[in-house]
């Protein structure tokens, strides 16, 4: 139960954080400027960051199985899993960024070539359970993308039956993809190199945030 509770506290207070992106990108406001302002306050705030959605064995399912534990002793637990609902919406909202930013260069989805920077589930590790990146692929291959990747730490996956193989991030960026999507912020990445491309790029991490450019588009 402890460990559940550690998990659970971190999926709802992502949840939340997930909802305030959603709601901060409708007003215009920079979640990530305001993340970081409120995390001056010396009690009381514990920053937690949105993102393309939760992944790795715990967090994404201790929370439903404690749910669905606690539905056998006639309990419901609705914040729970208004929290995980939020989270697991989280691949599809950056789809729909993805249509916006390449919406700018007068392109669909459909055809498009994206490519995914990062596909483990968190930063510097080779671990793809319940990735987010793996949702994000399968949403935009429905959608007629083009896709390929770059992640150092995973060499290759399956998707629909094929297999996938990492691409380095020079020779993705070299003939620029119409569109590129940060997954996961690794911390081997160029992002000086990755900022400097010409066509959108879709930060789900807020790793550019040293960039300002008119290409990339935040979370």
């Amino acid at each position: 139960m402890v460990k559940l509770l550690e998990n659970t506290f971190r999926a709802v207070n992502i949840g939340l954080v997930n909802e305030i992106a959603l709601m901060c990108h409708k007003m215009n406001i920079n979640v990530w400027e305001v993340i970081d302002a409120a995390k001056t306050k010396p009690f009381g705030f514990m920053p937690f960051y949105p993102g393309p959605g939760l992944g790795g064995h715990c967090i994404p399912i201790d929370p439903f199985y404690l749910s669905w534990k606690a539905r056998q002793s006639g309990f419901e637990c609705r914040f729970i899993e208004l929290a995980g609902q939020v989270n697991a919406s989280m691949p599809a909202y950056v789809v729909e960024r993805v249509a916006e930013a390449l919406n700018t260069v007068k392109k669909p989805i459909n055809g498009s070539r994206i490519h995914l920077i990062g596909v483990a589930y968190k930063r510097d590790v080779n671990d793809l359970r319940e990735s987010p990146a793996l949702d994000v692929i399968e949403l935009l291959a429905k959608r007629g993308a083009a896709l390929s990747y770059t992640d150092p730490f995973v060499p290759e996956l399956s998707h629909g039956g094929q297999v996938m193989k990492s691409v380095e991030l020079a020779t993705a960026l070299h003939a620029p993809p119409d569109c590129t999507v940060i997954c996961t912020d690794h911390s081997v990445f160029d992002y000086a190199m990755i900022a400097a491309t010409t066509t959108p790029v879709v930060d789900t991490r807020n790793a550019l945030q040293q960039y300002d450019a008119p290409t990339i588009f935040r979370l």
